[in-house]
């Protein structure tokens, strides 16, 4: 029984007639006796009589002399009761029938704890594009509202289906299923995208072993529902029920089917962003500057930094290619194409593809630049690049070089005795003119010294103590100076330093470095074990 806020006792200055009123009414004196009553109250409480003391029901027998509303059952009905003032101390009962207004409020709370549940598994499936998670998220909130377990059951990969299983202790787990998905009644169509089977067709016990989690006991009530994908199904999705009293509704299936579209888009939505992430990760691994190493008796050593520290490629590039059947020298490029990010990376790509097949031709660097230029005026691109070609090989214990700069800046030569020189080489942009010029100059190295490849993103980084001041080929000269005898990678890792000091944490281009280094030869450990060894010429 239930009771309300209270209510004024209005006293009444005439009897109040239950005859004439529009619901039942029964007037009951303060000894708890009934003094009246109309038919519809006597219809419904046939046991009330006039002169009688009221006994049912007894929510309402004990209100007598209460000044408040009060409510309760009366067999499969629900009645509030509002009491008013009769004759003497009498009071008047007027029963309202609230049975249809209450079920409408708990279908109306049961709607809106749906409504809540949906919006959060919504919120919990697309926070994670990852497919494992977004799939053990689907069990684990599949279990906690629809069912005592559930699966997840993905499209079969090479005759085998992919299950995660949350039990009825809420603990995940993923396992392999080498059994058809034919086992299961309804698995099948639904794997396939086509409606569900209604649960009330499908035999609990047909499940088969691998679907009933360990412990579980007997399965009382199985449903199988599709998980929509984009055009394509992402899956199945199973719940397991204990006990035939708790069979599934016709509510639950349709709560099932909207939570199952959710998950399905989202799980789609994982897949597509992983297989998306799979080819972006392939193409991006030809897109990345190479690592490089020692080849031929020569040392090398590149460095890259993109323009945007949340990019991984961008316009400028460089390679190394080891000597081949139609090319007995190493050719090292390093490169500059117009532009910043993916777009710009698409074509250095592709100039790099187009060099590599040029390779043959790499004893002739005029010639290669020039079918390099027809290459990229004939494309659809309208962006330039500029480069350095640079022919390396071994000569006993020096290096030797023919370096061709294509609208690049010219490369410097980091002598033995401290000194820096800019190598004399020049020619034309490439994509840009009908015919190019280029001038090829030849450099020897010593064991020790290094020529240094780089592009205008270092000479023409703003930063410092003003914040816009361009870091200068000057500059560029005196930090190459300091890195005089250094190793490739050190030489590489100094300019960079340098740079990035500089640069501070101000907007730059790409910058791109490599270092071609002659070795110094074999090293020699102190006689002794404590002075310093040298090396070898």
């Amino acid at each position: 029984m239930t009771s309300s806020p209270a209510r004024s006792h209005t006293a009444a200055t005439g009897t109040v007639s239950a005859a004439t009123a529009p619901c039942p009414v029964v007037v009951i004196g303060a000894d708890g006796h009934v003094v009246e009553l109309n038919a519809a109250a006597a219809g419904l409480l046939p046991a009330a009589r006039s002169g009688r003391r009221l006994l049912f029901p007894d929510w309402l027998a004990s209100a007598s002399g209460d000044t408040r509303a009060v409510s309760g059952p009366v067999g499969d009905r629900f009645f509030s009761a509002h009491p008013s003032a009769a004759a003497g101390d009498s009071t008047a009962w007027w029963l309202v029938d609230e049975t249809e207004c209450r079920s409408l409020s708990r279908e109306l709370e049961a709607e809106r704890g749906r409504t809540r549940f949906l919006n959060d598994a919504s919120t919990a499936l697309l926070s994670s594009l990852n497919l494992d998670r977004c799939t053990e998220v689907t069990a684990s909130l599949a279990t906690q509202h629809l069912a005592d377990a559930a699966l997840v059951v993905s499209p079969a990969a090479n005759g085998r289906l992919p299950v995660v299983l949350c039990d009825h202790r809420g603990q995940v787990s993923r396992r392999i299923v080498t059994d058809s998905p034919g086992s299961v009644p309804g698995l099948t169509e639904a794997l396939r995208g086509f409606p569900p089977v209604p649960a009330q067709w499908i035999d609990p016990a047909a499940a088969p072993g691998w679907l009933v989690p360990a412990g579980f006991g007997e399965v009382g009530s199985m449903a199988v529902t599709p998980l929509p994908g984009h055009g394509v199904s992402a899956g199945a999705l199973v719940l397991l029920r204990r006990g035939r009293e708790a069979a599934f509704t016709d509510g639950d299936e349709i709560l099932a089917r909207l939570f199952a579209a959710r998950a399905g888009a989202a799980m789609s939505a994982a897949r597509l962003y992983a297989e998306q992430n799979r080819i972006s990760e392939t193409l991006m691994r030809e897109l990345l500057p190479p690592t490089l190493q020692h080849v031929e008796g020569v040392d090398f050593a590149g460095g890259y930094r993109p323009s945007k520290d949340t990019e991984r490629v961008g316009g400028d590039f460089y390679d190394v290619h080891p000597p081949g059947e139609d090319f007995p020298e190493t050719l090292a490029v390093l490169g500059d194409v117009a532009g910043k990010g993916l777009e710009a990376a698409v074509l250095t790509g592709k100039i790099r593809n187009t060099l590599q097949a040029l390779l043959p031709l790499a004893g002739d660097h005029t010639r290669m630049l020039r079918l390099l230029n027809n290459a990229m005026r004939t494309s659809h691109h309208t962006r330039f690049a500029t480069l350095v070609l640079a022919s390396v090989r071994r000569e006993e214990s020096e290096v030797v070089l023919r370096l061709t700069a294509a609208g690049h800046p010219p490369p410097l030569v980091l002598r033995r005795d401290g000194t820096v020189e800019e190598v004399d080489t020049r020619g034309s942009l490439i994509g840009v003119l009908p015919t190019i010029t280029a001038h090829t100059a030849h450099v020897r190295l010593a064991p020790g010294e290094t020529c240094l490849l780089f592009t205008d993103g270092v000479t023409e980084a703003r930063g410092g103590p003003l914040g816009d001041t361009l870091f200068g080929e000057q500059r560029l000269m005196r930090a190459a100076a300091e890195c005089v005898g250094m190793p490739a990678e050190a030489v590489v890792e100094r300019i960079q330093m340098v740079t990035a000091q500089w640069l501070g944490d101000g907007r730059h281009d790409d910058i791109a470095v490599m270092a071609i280094t002659a070795p110094r030869g074999s090293h020699l450990s102190a006689v002794d074990g404590t002075t310093r060894g040298r090396y070898t010429a």
